[in-house]
């Protein structure tokens, strides 16, 4: 248990039921602050309460509207380095931008590292991310990052439900590393979906990897968007002689017609965690939401305790 006064937990706009739900695992009540608009829409950040020599935690994913969600965590890291904060942890249980970073064409930007780059010069000791898209934004930070894994706490919802010969699927080659730590939790193959993307959010199956005939597929991503590639996954699966298909990701982004196509593919059920925010209108049936809340705020106590992160993993 944190000291009293010591270890304080705030939060923005982007995610407070999830900051509650940290802040309850904790033990601690969440710190006191107003995060509003003025009337022309600038950001309006009040502390209700000192952070002077506290060790701050901030949980704020950059998730849509990502813009504004950035801006006020942005805002409130300035707010509590100004107050004198002994230490700023900035806990981003889903980076925004993470999908531009490198050049991909000519002229492009590398959005995740100015990201970066703002978050340091705003006054971050240090960032806490969840599975991030790419694994080299860790290098685009020159102060510590922690970078959690969320993959156990699908694999454990796998488990209990006892799936009846599963194959676990990656629906990219991108995607290997992840699904394969899937497989081998679950004590099951591993088959690739080898695909092709001509444009922006737009997917072609070209060929299964691996034997999926009659057996129950579960398809990983770190995160479903507008949901093409998932959903033209699980058809090509089902086509070629899969059983039944499974979904899950870390982050629900669900933008556009995601849901829909959800709502209307072969797919029985979607896992996601939340670390991104799900309206009510996002919640169908077929999405199941597990809670990040207990992991990240281990990660925090033994922040706050100064103990290793890698040992929950182990």
């Amino acid at each position: 248990m944190p000291r009293d006064g010591d270890l304080k937990i705030f939060t923005g706009n982007a995610n407070p039921e999830l900051a509650q739900e940290i802040a309850d695992h904790i033990g601690v009540a969440l710190g006191e602050c107003s995060v509003s608009r003025f009337m022309d829409g600038e950001v309006r950040i009040k502390l209700g309460e000192s952070v002077r020599g506290s060790n701050v935690f901030v949980i704020q994913p950059t998730s849509a509207p990502v813009n504004e969600h950035l801006m006020e965590l942005l805002i409130m890291i300035d707010a509590l380095k100004r107050a004198s904060a002994r230490q700023i942890n900035v806990v981003i249980p889903y980076y925004g931008y993470a999908r531009q970073d490198r050049k991909a064409r000519a002229r492009d930007p590398i959005t995740a590292k100015l990201v970066a780059n703002l978050l340091e010069k705003a006054g971050a000791d240090r960032i806490i991310c969840m599975d991030l898209h790419a694994g080299q934004i860790q290098g685009f930070f020159d102060i510590p990052l922690d970078h959690l894994i969320g993959m156990p706490i699908l694999a454990n919802y796998f488990l209990a439900k006892n799936i009846e010969n599963p194959v676990v699927v990656s629906p990219d080659m991108g995607g290997v590393t992840r699904a394969r730590a899937l497989a081998e939790r679950l004590g099951a193959p591993l088959a690739i979906i080898d695909k092709r993307r001509p444009d922006v959010n737009v997917a072609e199956v070209m060929n299964i990897i691996g034997d999926i005939q009659d057996k129950t597929a579960i398809l990983i991503d770190d995160m479903i968007d507008t949901a093409g590639t998932i959903t033209l996954g699980a058809k090509a699966l089902i086509n070629r002689g899969a059983k039944a298909v499974y979904a899950c990701c870390i982050h629900p982004v669900l933008s556009g017609e995601g849901v829909k196509r959800l709502e209307q593919s072969d797919i029985l059920e979607v896992i996601v965690t939340n670390t991104i925010h799900l309206p009510p209108e996002k919640r169908i049936a077929k999405i199941k939401v597990l809670s990040v809340a207990e992991l990240i705020a281990e990660a925090i106590l033994r922040i706050h305790t100064h103990r290793s992160i890698s040992q929950l993993f182990d």
